[in-house]
């Protein structure tokens, strides 16, 4: 068994999509609509054998509820300190600096443009 794809709700679909395709080499479906609903989603699919992210907006939500968290596996501790930098001069905010954690994990922690944290870890 493992998991699918993970579902998060946005106001930004198009600049979510753009940031998960550009910063972590995903690839992206057609847009869904359900005009009758007002629902608009994508689904992002990242290397093979990992989950795919769903991005989700529905026309009548003007905030989504609860802020998400992502991970995302680096190959080692100078792609973390790179990808982190990479993210700040991009204007994204640094919601942890790179550090070891108390389980032993090396990571950072970074904003997506609708506030969401992403972890970055090896």
């Amino acid at each position: 068994m493992h998991i699918s794809h993970i579902a998060i709700w946005t106001t930004r679909l198009e600049e979510l999509r753009n940031f998960y395709i550009t910063y972590f080499n995903g690839t992206s479906n057609e847009k869904y609509i359900n005009p009758k609903k007002g629902f608009e989603s994508y689904f992002i699919s990242f290397d093979q054998g990992f989950a795919s992210l769903e991005i989700m907006q529905r026309q009548d939500t003007t905030t989504p509820a609860l802020k998400d968290c992502l991970a995302f596996t680096f190959p080692g501790q100078e792609e973390v300190l790179r990808f982190t930098e990479e993210m700040r001069s991009e204007g994204y905010t640094i919601a942890g600096e790179p550090r070891t954690s108390g389980d032993g994990y090396f990571e950072s922690a970074i904003l997506d443009p609708e506030g969401n944290i992403v972890e970055i870890t090896i």
